[in-house]
């Protein structure tokens, strides 16, 4: 399909309507995408056709339910490139994905273990493994960060060894737009930590690029639908399934058991065994509808559009007097933070979103990230695959407005 920004803009019902009587402008993608009808219109689809359990029922509705929600499972990991399709395990988002890899590495780290993240992690990926740390006795390492917002490569490699146990890194930094050079990285981690685990928090990367976790090389990749067009409350974690299948379970009762005695209990197989209780049924197909209707456009045009977008963003605040980029390293994506003069983000955002502009304003869970680059948060503007180059306008304009109002 051909990239036409203002045809995309259409299949997005939430985009003609208007905030404080002024057209809205969506530039928080980076918190959460908007959702083309083909989404909302499979949501509708499955509570009005077929919503029923999947899996245990013996009825109609049940055994189409469960084929759509299996047939869904296909889908997304395909779209991951994933081995098997057992080694895709749905969950709530990233951050419940993370919390089953590091719960169950909190019972395998010992004391002399070491766990590296990185500066640049959001809470989610970072508090994960401080709390394994701290349950274990394992050493947390931090890689630092360039001024720019780049990992520093050097430091990375510095930190690993044969004490390494496991590595936790984003793809995309969500408070900076940061990319990071996943699999160089790895390599460096298979080369100098053979032992360790990786897992790649993939929330802000899954739609900004192809992911392809046998390519990558990673033993884990996180990710969430509602970043990818999808709805929220759904994820999934993808798992090399000879790590997954004697993976400690994340949580206990239906769907997940072998048998059960009033003494003790076994955990069937993949995926159903990292799979307890009724699932997010009618998300995951959701989810699935929104990987199809992405999966229709060239990568490199969505990328290309982006570009575009984020490259008009920097040359207009470069001529901005008083705005400071906060973030530019050489590799990065839609994501543009900064700040405006002495103004509190939070009055920046006020003031943009009574004129119907929409961004993120905070420490975009990432507090010790906000405190390295010495800001106590940002503004955060980010860029989706349905924005236009007038929007970016609009942006600046807004910006005049808050500037004089913050004088």
């Amino acid at each position: 399909m051909s990239f036409d920004v203002l045809a995309i803009r259409e299949q997005f019902p939430i985009l003609s309507r208007e905030v404080h009587g002024k057209p809205l402008v969506y530039l928080d993608s980076a918190a959460t995408t908007q959702k083309p009808q083909a989404v909302i219109d499979a949501l509708v689809d499955f509570y009005t056709q077929c919503n029923s359990n999947v899996h245990r029922g013996a009825h109609f509705l049940s055994d189409e339910a469960t084929r759509r929600f299996e047939a869904a499972r296909d889908t997304v990991a395909g779209f991951v490139n994933a081995a098997h399709r057992e080694e895709l395990i749905w969950t709530s988002g990233t951050t419940e994905s993370i919390n089953i890899v590091a719960k169950g590495m909190a019972q395998r780290l010992q004391p002399g273990d070491e766990v590296v993240v990185t500066e640049l992690e959001h809470h989610a990926n970072l508090v994960t493994w401080q709390q394994a740390c701290l349950a274990s006795g394992a050493s947390l390492k931090v890689a630092p960060i360039e001024d720019n917002g780049a990992l520093n490569l050097a430091a990375f490699e510095a930190l690993l060894s044969a004490n390494t146990a496991f590595v936790a890194m984003p793809q995309v930094s969500n408070a900076l737009g940061t990319v990071n050079p996943v699999q160089q990285l790895i390599m460096l981690i298979r080369r100098l930590a053979p032992k360790a685990l990786v897992l790649v928090d993939g929330a802000q990367g899954v739609a900004h690029s192809t992911v392809d976790v046998q390519a990558l090389d990673c033993d884990f990749y996180a990710f969430s639908a509602h970043k990818l067009f999808g709805p929220t409350g759904v994820g999934a974690l993808w798992g090399r399934r000879s790590v997954l299948e004697n993976w400690p379970v994340w949580l206990t009762g239906g769907e997940m058991i072998a048998t059960v005695t009033y003494q003790n209990a076994t955990w069937g197989p993949l995926p159903s065994r990292l799979e307890a209780g009724t699932p997010n049924i009618a998300g995951a197909i959701a989810m699935a509808a929104a990987i199809k209707w992405f999966q229709q456009f060239n990568m490199v045009d969505v990328q290309r559009h982006e570009a575009e977008l984020m490259a008009r963003a920097v040359a207009l605040g470069n001529e901005f007097e008083g705005l400071r980029l906060v973030g530019n390293a050489p590799d990065k994506v839609g994501v543009y933070s900064f700040v405006l003069g002495a103004g509190h983000p939070a009055d920046v955002g006020f003031i943009l979103d009574r004129q119907g502009i929409a961004i993120r304003t905070g420490d975009h869970c990432a507090q010790p990230l906000m405190k390295r680059l010495g800001v106590p948060g940002t503004a955060r503007a980010s860029f989706s695959i349905y924005n236009t180059l007038d929007e970016v306008e609009q942006l600046f304009v807004g910006l005049r407005k808050a500037q004089e109002m913050l004088a």
